[in-house]
């Protein structure tokens, strides 16, 4: 499931900013970004993040800006510069090569310009805990809006399928006088209506139509949509089950389209997979 979260906190010196980011996935798989000086709590927040976000490619950054006065220098080893300075000077006129940058490749030379190490305070990782746990919250309450969205569409497709259920009990007796028409007709066609024999036509006809029965299928199909809204209130994370029920309604849908033998059921049969169709895209995003 996609999902986004923001928060950040801002001292007036340094400003520490936690980004959520997710997109679909059937894992949970986690990269994180974090500055130098809190790589050390990395394992704390993958732990954090593995408690809270049961699957999805998420990304979590934090970034640091200092302001002003906070901003720490770098400092240069003017002894190591120096003696760089002379060999590359010592170099250049033993070469007769043109001196004029001396100085700048002296300075990108190792160990020449070094930087103080920083080490993060108990009271600045409280301060990016907390600021984590808000952007956690942002990031479960997008999830959730999202999730409340999906629900009523997913529900609104289920109710198309059953619809269309009902429109086939309606247009299912139908189909037995044309079915018996057409039989008949071609009998007539094929050996003459007087070589017709009534009774074993008939009991031809009943066990052709008894193939068609679509019966088991309408019972099943609306279990299976019903189990399917039930299993969709739970509270507990349920897409993989949600997806293997929907698996089972396209079955039977799949089964009455082909006992079908009727022009009008066959356009309802394929709205249904039409609706079936978006009920899985829409099932990749839920938990």
């Amino acid at each position: 499931m996609t999902g986004y979260g923001i928060a950040s906190f801002d001292s007036g010196r340094v400003k520490y900013t936690v980004e959520l980011k997710s997109l679909n996935s059937k894992f949970l798989e986690l990269s994180l970004r974090l500055p130098k000086i809190f790589s050390e709590k990395e394992f704390q927040l993958r732990n954090e993040c593995s408690k809270q976000i049961e699957r999805g490619k998420v990304n979590l950054s934090i970034n640091i800006e200092q302001q002003g006065s906070a901003i720490k220098a770098a400092g240069i080893d003017r002894d190591l510069l120096k003696h760089y300075y002379e060999q590359l000077k010592s170099v250049s006129a033993e070469l007769n090569e043109p001196s004029n940058n001396l100085l700048q490749l002296a300075l990108s030379l190792p160990e020449v310009v070094k930087y103080e190490e920083e080490v993060a305070t108990d009271e600045e990782w409280q301060i990016v805990e907390k600021t984590f746990q808000q952007a956690m919250a942002a990031f479960q309450g997008f999830r959730s809006d999202e999730g409340n969205v999906l629900e009523q569409d997913i529900k609104y497709r289920i109710g198309i399928i059953l619809k269309n259920l009902e429109l086939v009990e309606i247009e299912e007796p139908k189909r037995i006088p044309v079915i018996r028409e057409r039989l008949n007709q071609f009998l007539t066609d094929a050996a003459g209506k007087e070589n017709i024999d009534k009774n074993r036509f008939e009991q031809e006809l009943i066990y052709y139509i008894d193939k068609l029965d679509i019966t088991e299928e309408k019972i099943r199909l609306k279990s299976h949509c019903d189990y399917f809204i039930e299993t969709l209130k739970n509270a507990d994370a349920n897409g993989k089950k949600l997806g293997f029920i929907s698996q089972e309604i396209g079955r039977e849908i799949n089964t009455l389209g082909s006992k079908a033998n009727d022009a009008n059921m066959q356009k309802l049969v394929v709205g249904m997979k039409e609706e079936l169709e978006k009920i899985k895209e829409q099932l990749l995003n839920v938990l």
